[in-house]
């Protein structure tokens, strides 16, 4: 399929799954609505905890939050691609995405292998010192290997937020020369006004491939704040999208044809 048309969803999303469900049902029956087949996700979109202890509504294989999040795909009859949830494993924590088909199966998970920590200070427009430290790796485990699905034809390689930094890592999606990366993330609004368009445009004209980053944005729990500006770029590096600070969905058309051009003017 040489065209691909793809909802970029963001929300903010809370430790409540089922409201959280119920605004993300909403967004994928108007994308569907509106011509998309695929819909990426944000990171942790069923439920968000403090970023100090994990949600306790924790997705494992067939419990009742995972027939929840397949049952989003099957009645928006689109692809869920991306989006990460807290999964339960005898080993510990993971921050998984499973990616489904419209049917509901799975076709794929990717374990985030790069798991964020940052000590952040901060001043306010008054003059106040906020300083905030977070290590995801309290809550989580690692996982160890990239992922690469066909969806209608286009290679996608999956990726959650922090992994965004790892250029060594998103080398072997470079090297396979996959259509489109997707980035499911929750940013923090500091390291996101500094950071978050830079990379993602970086990571598009390494690439030479779509980036697709939907974001959670605005404030999840208390304490937790996300920098939202969920986009869509293409191969030479140019913003098609940019959902700001607004919770919602914008709908693209990508064309194989543009990724075929970019690589033919600059020749990696």
């Amino acid at each position: 399929m040489n065209e691909l048309v793809v909802a970029n969803i963001q929300v903010s999303s809370t430790l409540d799954y089922k409201s959280n469900l119920k605004k993300i049902k909403t967004y994928l029956t108007q994308a569907k609505e509106e011509g998309a087949q695929v819909a990426f996700l944000p990171e942790c979109f069923y439920s968000i905890s403090n970023g100090r202890a994990p949600s306790p509504y924790l997705v494992e294989w067939d419990n009742e939050h995972f027939d929840n999040i397949k049952q989003l795909a099957i009645d928006s009859g689109l692809f869920l691609i991306g989006g990460s949830v807290a999964f339960k494993t005898d080993k510990g924590i993971l921050n998984k995405a499973i990616n489904f088909d419209p049917q509901g199966n799975v076709i794929s998970s990717y374990d985030k292998c790069h798991l964020f920590s940052c000590d952040i200070t901060t001043v306010d427009e008054q003059g106040n010192t906020k300083h905030k430290k977070i290590n995801e790796g309290d809550i989580y485990i690692a996982g160890n290997d990239p992922l690469i699905i066909d969806v209608l034809g286009w290679k996608i390689g999956i990726a959650i937020c922090f992994d965004l930094r790892y250029p060594s890592f998103l080398q072997y999606y470079y090297d396979k020369k996959v259509d489109l990366i997707t980035f499911a993330s929750a940013f923090t609004v500091p390291t996101g006004m500094a950071h978050w368009h830079t990379l993602l445009r970086a990571r598009a004209i390494e690439g030479q491939c779509y980036v697709v980053a939907s974001a959670q944005t605005g404030e999840n729990n208390p304490g937790i704040h996300t920098f939202g500006h969920s986009l869509v770029i293409n191969p030479w590096g140019e913003v098609l999208s940019d959902l700001k600070e607004l919770e919602g969905v914008s709908i693209k058309r990508l064309k194989k044809s543009k990724i075929s051009e970019t690589r033919s003017r600059v020749i990696l």
